[in-house]
């Protein structure tokens, strides 16, 4: 299956960084609660994401990732996930997440 240029200009991807990392032990995966602030229009955005085998709710706090901003939320048991935070597998499978290797302005749209 080949994709276009067009479909990849649909999804919206953003850079915002992690503001809030709770623990979301009623999720069905070990998962964690993530505000992430985008800056300007977009503000801050909820997600839930499985990613304990790396990260710790602590260490994720100023973090800088990105994550698709323009799917509709979607309810995630007790959490309405406003955004999709991106990662690629490791290894084993376990999530690591993408964010840029310098602090750049929040909002920044990936292209």
């Amino acid at each position: 299956m080949s994709a276009s240029i067009e479909d990849f200009q649909k999804l919206d991807i953003r850079v915002g960084r992690i503001t809030r990392a709770e623990p979301f032990p009623e999720a069905r995966k070990p998962a964690i609660r993530l505000w992430v602030d985008f800056g300007g229009e977009l503000g801050e955005k909820r997600s839930s994401a499985q990613i304990t085998a790396h990260y710790a709710p602590e260490e994720l706090v100023g973090r800088q990732v990105l994550a698709v901003v323009n799917f509709p939320p979607r309810q995630i048991g007790k959490v309405l996930s406003e955004v999709l935070v991106l990662g690629v597998p490791d290894a084993d499978g376990e999530v690591v997440l993408i964010g840029p290797d310098q602090d750049v302005p929040l909002g920044g749209r990936l292209f």
